[in-house]
């Protein structure tokens, strides 16, 4: 190794998430050296595949560009490889670097690159970094300066956009009935040619603004042959002498900042359809032709459906003809490539239902695209097996559904908001208690749910459930925890589907249905056993007194479970959202969502009305808020285990 000062490397993600399989084993270095500094580390992809010696650092090259191709947006790249290792440093940086050389060349046909290599030390893990520059191959530079970014997100997005390009098509397919040896030469061949169409001059590209309801609509249609083979990447550069010149922040929000909770939220991107526009040149009028072409001889016909949905990352300046061409083309070619390798094997046996889907989960500072086969359903074997395996390569946990097909992002979320308030007349308010001050519980620690719930309580939605249906109001809470963790996709239920719920599995009798009787936890177990297949732990409690006693317990399951739990006692139920606990003097608070709130949905009006807060067994007053006299059921639904 040569010495030196190399560049500094910038590192945006964790140093968690990078050392995330504390094992040895080898990490490629995401980056986006066309719109960000060369050494500016993204994110990391687990290496999965390795070759039969089972050499964690030998990875099968294959088999990895395959799944990487389809997984990462256009406008990112591997820029480098970590090792974690406990051997020689040096050694592991230049084999990192010369595995992640490779890697570019089955991704890209690119090995000549800036790279970066990365050591990290399995017991101390430390991670020293070394760069490999593209005009010397052969020299490789400790990096002095490392920088960790404090705010990573705004670096990546501050000055970034999505672009989005759909595409359906059907692909007929003829394959002689004595030749089915040869079909996966001939789906080759025709997806090679359908994929070939779309650099066709007449092929022409309308591009569509993502702005608020307020602007003017933008869009602009750029033809095929006004795609240079290679465009100028800068905005700044070019003489604007036509649509395809304009900056992608053309098409954007101007009151708009591009951020995660945004694209999460939101989903916004640049949309990009393609359209085959194959009478361009023809100036004649002319009936519609129809052409003939008879068999040869027998043929087995299969009309193959195919779902193209391609998101790519650019910078706002980046000119629409350089994403065309550097970023969109490209990744419908790639996607279209992975969908035919992929599916090719069964055609004969049953055509595969591919579908693109795109994911941005916690930790992840960019979206990534996942292909589900939709002959599966979500909880088959197969389709299991398969996000399991994309968490394992991102470093997500294994018991989170954050790769289901409900948690993708919803590029017609504004639609889907606008059922969603046709439906309830309003959206329902998230996550009340957020703005609540402190407990007062003196070196208390506090535990509080995971995730986000909407508050349902009395009159909601108009049905008048005042003095009897509080515990209908927290089961709600409880479904909508589960629908927004993407656990489950069905609506959150009203009184009389869980009324029938219980007479569905033989609880009750069929005049509850409609009734005002009240129900309790035993019930709510019941419920989400029977629509969402949740299971309960029920803690009994002889006095309103003796919860304080539970609040270990209580303090541990938001830890571990973090889901809502339903205190029920006497004639009335409440939410818990959360305690604080002081286990060396006892004392603990209690954070109450009372669904007995009759009001509109008015953030402040609930929180100084104490309708959410935090709550003592007995306050300075004296006055007790759990009564003495009456016994309690606490139920604790339990997160699933699932991916």
């Amino acid at each position: 190794m040569e010495g030196g000062t190399a560049r500094c490397v910038r590192v945006l993600c964790s140093q968690k998430s990078l050392l995330s399989y504390k094992s040895p084993s080898l990490r490629w270095l995401i980056g986006s050296p066309l719109f960000l500094p060369p050494f500016s580390i993204i994110s990391s992809f687990r290496c999965l595949h390795v070759l039969p010696d089972g050499d964690p650092y030998s990875p099968d090259f294959s088999r990895e560009a395959d799944e990487i191709r389809m997984l990462l947006l256009r406008g990112f790249d591997i820029i480098g490889a970590l090792f974690i290792c406990d051997g020689n440093r040096e050694k592991g940086a230049q084999k990192a670097i010369e595995v992640s050389r490779k890697m570019r060349n089955v991704l890209f046909g690119d090995g000549d690159h800036d790279l970066i290599g990365a050591a990290a030390d399995l017991i101390t893990d430390n991670i020293h970094y070394f760069v490999s520059h593209s005009k010397n191959l052969e020299r490789t530079e400790e990096v002095s300066t490392v920088v960790y970014e404090d705010n990573p997100e705004k670096y990546v997005w501050e000055k970034a956009c999505l672009l989005r390009c759909e595409l359906e098509f059907k692909l007929p397919i003829f394959i002689p009935q004595d030749k089915t040896s040869d079909v996966a030469e001939i789906v080759s061949l025709s997806i090679d040619a359908a994929a070939a169409k779309l650099r066709n001059p007449h092929v022409a590209y309308l591009v569509e603004g993502c702005i608020s309801s307020e602007e003017l609509p933008r869009s602009i249609i750029v033809h095929g042959m006004e795609l240079d083979s290679n465009p100028d990447h800068s905005v700044s550069t070019f003489v604007k002498t036509s649509a395809k010149d304009l900056a992608c922040s053309h098409f954007l929000s101007k009151d708009k900042i591009i951020s995660l909770s945004t694209i999460r939220e939101n989903a916004d991107a640049i949309q990009i359809a393609v359209l085959f526009n194959q009478s361009r040149t023809n100036h004649e009028s002319a009936v519609p032709i129809a052409a003939y072409f008879p068999a040869t001889e027998h043929a087995r016909y299969l009309n193959c459906s195919f779902k193209l949905d391609v998101l790519c990352y650019a910078s706002q300046d980046f000119t629409i003809a350089a994403a065309l061409s550097k970023l969109i083309l490209p990744g419908l070619v790639d996607q279209l490539n992975s969908i035919k390798k992929a599916a090719t094997p069964e055609l004969l046996l049953q055509q595969p239902q591919f579908c693109p889907y795109h994911f941005l989960p916690p930790g992840l500072l960019h979206p990534i695209t996942a292909v589900y086969d939709l002959r599966y359903g979500e909880t088959e074997m197969k389709q299991g097996e398969m996000r399991k395996s994309l968490h394992s390569r991102l470093g997500l946990p294994l018991d989170r559904p954050l790769l289901r097909i409900a948690n993708a992002l919803n590029f017609d979320m504004k639609s889907m908001k606008e059922i969603r308030t046709v439906k309830y007349g309003h959206p329902l308010l998230k996550d009340v208690h957020t703005e609540i001050p402190s407990s007062g519980v003196s070196g208390g620690i506090i535990s509080l749910i995971d995730g986000s719930y909407e508050y349902y309580h009395y009159l909601l939605h108009g049905i008048d459930d005042n003095g009897w249906g509080c515990a209908y109001r927290s089961l709600q809470t409880i479904i909508s925890w589960y629908r927004l963790q993407q656990y489950t996709s069905l609506e959150v239920p009203s009184h009389r589907e869980i009324q029938q719920a219980l007479v569905d599995i033989g609880d009750k009798e069929h005049s509850f249905v409609g009734s005002r009787e009240w129900i309790g936890a035993i019930e709510l177990s019941y419920v989400l056993d029977k629509l969402l297949g949740v299971s309960c732990k029920i803690i009994n409690v002889r006095s309103g007194e003796e919860l304080p006693e539970k609040c270990r317990e209580l303090s541990k399951h938001f830890e571990t479970q973090g889901t809502p739990v339903m205190i029920g006692g006497g004639v009335l139920a409440y939410t818990l959202l959360g305690v604080d606990y002081n286990e060396a003097s006892g004392d603990c608070a209690f954070l109450i969502l009372d669904p007995h709130y009759t009001g509109n949905d008015d953030l402040k009006k609930i929180v100084n009305g104490g309708w959410c807060g935090w709550k003592k067994a007995v306050d300075s007053k004296g006055r007790n808020f759990f009564l003495k006299d009456k016994f309690y059921n606490l139920l604790l639904p339990q997160r699933p285990n699932m991916v």
